[in-house]
């Protein structure tokens, strides 16, 4: 086919064969009389392609990745099974069913359907004594309205009550809900509708599915719910405590610090901050600072050459005019040596002339550098509110010129023209 019956000629458009007609069916059918509507199908046939090349390396990949093509389209062993729903459908990430092993499916949907159902039970039982207690005694003297809420309760309980509880637990489980490997998991002969013992039973079809997986989706969001009121409780020593009490946590050493700001508030994803010292902090700050400023001056030495240039010559013993070099990176390669020699020469007698770090000052604040840094000793500002405002601005500024300035460069390395970059 390819060397015989469609064979490239140059002469001809890429792709199109003296032989191949409508479709690439060698029948010498066309070409097609409608200029506009040849053109939207070879369009079209284009998109196709490229939907398609993507297509077939997600395909190739989710193949390799589940070792059969089967589970590929809803075809696995476990595919129909209850719990399977919207949107994520049979979500496996670990790949623990990849094997097919009903047996161990079979075992860690039991494990689900039992966690799931202590986690609700649980969850219950951290919100109805916010607003109810038994009346009378849990022990001798210690009244049901004395037991706190929450991970506290645990060391008030007596130690007989916890004997009860374990002793009820286990009666119930091994006299009353007795597991049979021939009923499927979490369905018990003697439990009824939401597990009460009164042999109630509830009619197959679509309503017993739309119930159980019901039960189950509630059970994975007990799951998380209660390891949430858990952890919440831990930290702040309460169950519904303010997370303004968890006093010990390592975020609490900078979260009034400038540029905390809404909607994130403090936002360390990585952790850097996490062991609470101060100095590193200080200089990373200062880094940021430095990063954003002269993030912001290059952004608008971006934009500002599409607009104006100076007059006159950069280079007059090599007669190159500011007019001559071009924007963006592009100017890098028409600079003269002794241009960026002199950048660098005034760059450093700015930073470690004009501009000294001072350890007792502020980061990024200059005892020469008065406002918008320019060294007239203007400032500081008297309003204290005004000035942190302003100074939170700055940091906002300078992150989204960092952000700007790089899609900026990449935008330029990949165009190959910055002109182009804005319309122009």
């Amino acid at each position: 086919v390819d060397f015989g019956l469609y064979r490239a000629d140059p002469a001809r458009a890429p792709g199109d064969y003296a032989n191949g007609g409508i479709l690439g069916v060698p029948n010498a059918s066309g070409p097609m009389s409608d200029e506009e509507g040849r053109k939207k199908k070879l369009n079209s046939e284009l998109a196709n392609g490229r939907l398609a090349m993507v297509a077939i390396m997600g395909m190739l990949f989710q193949n390799g990745t589940l070792g059969g093509t089967s589970s590929m389209w809803g075809l696995g062993a476990f595919e129909q099974e209850l719990g399977a729903q919207a949107p994520f459908g049979f979500w496996d990430p670990m790949g623990m069913t990849k094997d097919g092993d009903a047996l161990a499916f079979r075992r860690r949907r039991e494990t689900e359907l039992k966690n799931g159902r202590v986690a609700m039970l649980a969850a219950m039982g951290y919100i109805t004594p916010e607003f109810f207690k038994l009346p009378g005694n849990c022990a001798t003297g210690v009244p049901f309205a004395d037991i706190p809420n929450g991970l506290a309760a645990i060391s008030k309980m007596p130690g007989a009550g916890w004997c009860q509880i374990i002793l009820f637990i286990g009666l119930v489980e091994k006299g009353l809900y007795v597991y049979d490997p021939s009923r499927a998991p979490g369905d018990f002969e003697n439990a009824g509708v939401l597990g009460a013992p009164n042999g109630s039973t509830m009619v197959e079809g679509p309503d017993k599915t739309k119930k159980l997986n019901s039960e189950l989706a509630n059970g994975r969001l007990a799951m998380m719910a209660i390891i949430g009121m858990m952890v919440q409780d831990g930290l702040t020593g309460s169950a519904w405590g303010d997370w303004a009490l968890y006093t010990d946590s390592p975020l609490r050493a900078f979260e009034s610090e400038l540029g905390v700001q809404a909607p994130v508030g403090f936002w360390d994803p990585m952790g850097f901050t996490k062991d609470g010292d101060v100095d590193a902090f200080k200089r990373r700050r200062e880094s940021e600072i430095k990063h954003g400023r002269v993030a912001m001056f290059a952004t608008m030495g971006y934009i500002v050459p599409e607009y104006f240039k100076f007059p006159g010559y950069l280079s007059p013993s090599l007669g190159l005019k500011f007019a001559d070099v071009p924007n963006g990176l592009a100017a890098i390669s028409k600079v003269p040596g002794l241009g960026w020699a002199q950048w660098f020469i005034f760059c450093g007698l700015v930073d470690f002339g004009l501009y000294r770090a001072d350890p007792a000052r502020a980061p990024g604040d200059y005892a020469n550098g008065g406002i918008l840094g320019v060294p007239n000793a203007s400032g500081p500002m008297s309003d204290e509110e005004g000035r942190k405002k302003k100074l939170n601005s700055e940091l906002a500024n300078g992150r989204l010129a960092m952000v700007a300035i790089m899609g900026m460069l990449f935008q330029n390395g990949t165009i190959g023209d910055a002109s182009s970059m804005w319309g122009l």
